[in-house]
């Protein structure tokens, strides 16, 4: 357990960047997202995301550190809205009668943004096996022709994959 002094100490950081950079991060989240609700929130949640980590940079480095973590919110954040926008769609084709509760339809979407966020952190060629594979349909001989890797290096990568999203549900399923 940290000190009071260290947690003093951090208290006195994080206060200190956010008095030197508050402002200028909202005008260059403002400027970036075309949105000053969305360069409020995401100036919000990049000031959690420091208070998360414990971990406040130099004052000097200070613009550099929240621009960092800013830009990895606002790709999260698209990264989430495509994926959205795509759920949404497909939901469009299907008959009045087999559209999803609004219950359904979040957990839905909860359940393919975790696995998004899974395959987003798996190497490109795992993650590329992976659709290659459950959106293209093709065979692990296939994807090995196609990538020109071994038949065993699309098992193990698939297998990878497969790992990553199992481990993504089973976080949804725990409280």
């Amino acid at each position: 357990m940290p000190s009071s002094t260290a947690i003093d100490t951090f208290k006195c950081s994080v206060h200190a960047l956010y008095e030197n950079h508050q402002p200028w991060l909202f005008q260059w989240l403002r400027k970036k997202t075309q949105c000053s609700e969305q360069a409020a929130d995401l100036s919000h949640d990049t000031y959690i995301r420091v208070l998360q980590t414990g971990h406040t940079p130099p004052l000097e480095s200070g613009r550099a550190h929240l621009v960092q973590i800013a830009k990895g919110l606002m790709i999260d954040r698209f990264r989430r809205a495509a994926v959205e926008r795509a759920y949404l769609e497909s939901l469009q084709s299907h008959p009045e009668w087999q559209q999803p509760s609004p219950e359904e339809e979040r957990l839905v979407l909860e359940a393919l943004l975790a696995v998004d966020t899974a395959l987003a952190a798996l190497p490109k060629r795992t993650k590329e096996v992976f659709l290659l594979s459950q959106l293209d349909g093709l065979t692990y001989s296939q994807i090995a022709n196609q990538l020109a890797v071994s038949f065993s290096t699309v098992r193990k990568d698939m297998s990878a994959a497969l790992k990553a999203c199992h481990m993504a549900m089973e976080k949804l399923d725990t409280p």
